[in-house]
């Protein structure tokens, strides 16, 4: 339950339960998310894919999903100040699944220098409970069962699969580096691997 100065992150919470998804609990969720309505089945993609907070992504509008670049565009709304965005790659999927459910071409084209719409018309009580209903289809239940349990589990992947921390950070719209060393704190295969040397 290593805490960083500075950094007010954990992977732990104070009775030492992981508050993040492992590998296999987000290829659950991804699962079970294809069962949700179509809405809800997005808003799960782009939390697991992205690292966005659930703030963010309400916040998101149909302008800010750059189909040709790949990538989703979030304004970081963690910072003191607005206007400030970071653009986060993602599978060619999400943004298909994306265009289908939520009119991405067609909404771009229309827009025509008006205001784009959000993706979701919710408020964060109902997305939050979007989210939690696909996470007990898929059988996770715990600390880590939630839209920052998503966030977290989009950190140790990244970190475990050797995604230099500097753009975990930047995809992730943390200030301090610090605060995205907390993930390199998670037991992944090759520590597992490791210690299991231990064991022969």
């Amino acid at each position: 339950m290593k805490q960083l100065s500075g950094s007010t992150v954990q992977l732990y919470d104070a009775a030492g339960q992981r508050k993040y998804l492992t590998a296999e609990e987000r290829a659950a969720f991804l699962k079970a998310a294809e069962h949700a309505d179509r809405q809800a089945r997005t808003l799960c993609m782009t939390l697991t894919y992205t690292g966005c907070r659930i703030s963010e992504a309400l916040a998101l509008t149909a302008d800010r999903v750059d189909l040709s670049g790949k990538v989703i565009v979030f304004e970081s709304l963690k910072k003191r100040r607005r206007g400030l965005y970071r653009a986060v790659p993602v599978p060619a999927a999400v943004l298909d699944a994306l265009d289908l459910v939520h009119g991405l071409r067609e909404a771009q084209r229309a827009r025509d220098g008006g205001r784009s719409i959000q993706l979701w018309p919710w408020g964060r009580a109902t997305a939050w409970r979007r989210v939690h209903e696909v996470m007990a289809m898929a059988g996770i239940s715990g600390p880590q069962a939630s839209p920052k349990g998503l966030r977290h589990g989009f950190g140790v992947a990244a970190v475990q699969a050797g995604i230099p921390l500097n753009m975990v950070q930047k995809w992730l719209g943390h200030a301090q580096l610090s605060t995205t060393a907390i993930y390199a704190d998670a037991v992944g295969a090759e520590e597992q691997a490791i210690a299991e040397r231990m064991w022969r």
